[in-house]
């Protein structure tokens, strides 16, 4: 399916030619039909000639209804621009070409209606010069009345033509359905309707509208039910899960986390502007329309606060809209989630980062070097593809290079912590985090290099060693330990050879001295020798035997025997007794 839009001056006919190609009555109102005049947008489809469907949407053609006109486009990729030939070009018709011009819309097609009452040669000629400076460029025209339907197969063509060279959707993309209407239908629930401009549709989808998931209960494209409706179409979705006044005109259903909601964003306008910025204007895209706070940067660089959160990803176009002066400007999306402007000079310089950002992954590469490390989901929903080269870490992206020139570092600070603190072996990782102003722990492990390593929450060196007094009051003991391995040296001997607390918590991280419990220390290896000795006595054995056979004190003997059965090395038996295991 295709989808085009509407465009003209009212009172040029533009809902009769609807009806007149479709069949279909695109007024949905009453008074639209009483009054003859369209106040809100119209729908209609049809089937051409060779087999293409179209569907329409006919946007109102007055002034005062200019917002719901924009609402009626802004998802549209093609446009059908209206023009009487009884009246002309007029301000209403420049007023709307500015907003598909502003839009970049480059595929479209002129009728000249109203044929039968004047010579359509002159409009045609003149609006088609007109045209000639936007972004439709030369387009396909025709003369054409909808009375005698004279021009209508050659308007039909002239369709076929246009949207046979417009570029295939994805399919795939991620949904962002604008919605441009929200009804309930007895028996069904709440419907809404919008142009899918990408990605795919199906019944029993679950979509994001709000930050709450709401169940695609059934679709319908062009008035019949379909399981699934791909881009590019209009359809109207029954939805589960919310009420009708809770959904309008300008929210979006979206596939889940694949868009970043967001109020401040950095755009750059597609032209420079005559004159000055207004400090308010009003934002439009899609359906969607919000107030904004305009705070010019530099050159064509702006950022904009929203009035409140919407959907956007970079690469969006929107319309910035000035309804004081009565003009439109068109912007690009650059950035959703901008950085804080609070140094002096800080909006030249990142207006100077826009203008040197190029467009896809050159650009993502760019942005993600800027931002150092982001969440790959997010920087994802922001609408930048991955770049080659970045260091995925869980669930972070780091920029290229950027884990390399960091890892450099972290030799130094390593350093300078055991130099603070020589008794413990390394920083804790909370600490390196903080150093290098790391967002998260979870990126430590991609700055650690040999050989250096992670080791119980802390970065250490393969051999961190003791400070060399300790080292030579710990060898001391080690060499009395040697000579009788269940000889604990008494606190006072431990305190007498400079071992307090901290000291003997170091000996034990560094595994040359083994706790046993508060004040016994014994070697390395102590497990093994006491098993050894262990194995002389008949099986079961008291605590008396293995005292004796260890040759040590009840104060070393009854922790150590604890030890033994915490580490699976002796059983203890219900009469007290142990044995091996």
């Amino acid at each position: 399916m295709d989808v085009i839009a509407t465009a003209g001056h009212v009172d040029h006919g533009k809902s009769t030619l609807v009806t007149a190609l479709t069949g279909m009555e695109p007024d949905r109102w009453e008074e639209e039909r009483r009054r003859g005049l369209t106040i809100d947008l119209g729908f209609a489809w049809t089937t051409l000639p060779s087999g293409r469907r179209v569907a329409v949407v006919d946007v109102p053609g007055h002034e005062r209804f200019i917002g719901n006109m924009l609402a009626g486009v802004g998802s549209v990729p093609t446009a059908l621009v209206v023009v009487a030939a009884d009246d002309g070009w007029s301000a209403q018709t420049a007023e709307h070409v500015a907003v598909l011009d502003a839009l970049g819309v480059r595929a479209g097609l002129l009728a000249v209606t109203k044929a039968d009452l004047a010579d359509a040669g002159p409009v045609l000629a003149d609006a088609r010069e007109r045209l000639a400076g936007t972004s439709l460029g030369q387009v396909p025209a025709v003369a054409v009345s909808a009375r005698t339907g004279a021009g209508l197969p050659e308007l039909s063509a002239a369709l076929e033509q246009v949207l046979a060279g417009l570029p295939a959707p994805d399919p795939a993309a991620p949904v962002r359905l604008w919605v441009d209407r929200a009804f309930t239908i007895r028996g069904a629930g709440t419907v809404v309707t919008g142009t899918l401009a990408a990605g795919t549709v199906t019944a029993g989808d679950r979509l994001d509208l709000g930050g709450r998931l709401v169940t695609v209960r059934g679709l319908q494209s062009l008035g019949a039910p379909v399981e699934t409706a791909a881009a590019t179409a209009r359809v109207a979705l029954n939805l589960r899960g919310v009420a009708v006044e809770e959904i309008s005109r300008g929210d979006a259903l979206l596939t889940p986390d694949a868009f970043r909601r967001t109020a401040d964003l950095d755009v750059t306008l597609v032209a420079p502007v005559e004159g000055t910025l207004p400090a308010e204007a009003v934002v439009h895209i899609g359906s969607a329309t919000v107030g904004a706070r305009v705070r010019p940067l530099d050159g064509t660089a702006v950022r904009l606060r929203l009035a409140h959160e919407l959907p956007l990803r970079v690469g969006d176009r929107l319309l910035l809209r000035d309804p004081g002066a009565r003009r439109v400007l068109g912007a690009d999306v650059r950035d959703v989630d901008p950085p804080e402007l609070r140094r002096r000079g800080a909006a030249r310089s990142r207006a100077a980062e826009l203008a040197e950002q190029p467009p896809g992954a050159e650009g993502a590469a760019a942005d993600l070097a800027r931002r150092r490390w982001v969440r790959r989901a997010d920087f994802v929903a922001m609408g930048w593809p991955v770049p080659a080269g970045a260091t995925t870490v869980g669930p972070w992206l780091i920029a290229p290079g950027l884990a390399d020139e960091l890892a450099a570092r972290v030799p130094q600070v390593v350093a300078r912590y055991r130099q603070l603190r020589p008794l413990e072996p390394g920083p804790p990782v909370a600490v390196l985090r903080s150093a290098l102003e790391l967002p998260d722990v979870e990126l430590v492990p991609a700055v650690v290099r040999a050989p250096l390593e992670l080791r119980e929450g802390r970065v250490v060196a393969a051999d961190p060693g003791l400070p060399p007094e300790v080292q030579r009051a710990v060898d001391g003991i080690r060499a009395r330990l040697a000579e009788q391995p269940f000889a604990a040296p008494e606190a006072g001997d431990l305190v007498a050879a400079g071992l307090g607390t901290r000291e003997l918590a170091a000996a034990v991280r560094a595994e040359q001295l083994v706790r046993i419990t508060d004040g016994v220390y014994l070697a390395p290896g102590v497990a093994e020798v006491a098993r050894a000795r262990l194995t002389t006595l008949p099986q079961p054995f008291t605590l008396s035997q293995a005292r004796q056979a260890w040759g040590t004190s009840r104060r070393v003997a009854v922790p150590l025997a604890e030890w033994l059965d915490a580490r699976g090395i002796t059983v203890r038996l219900p009469d007290n007794t142990r044995r091996l295991r």
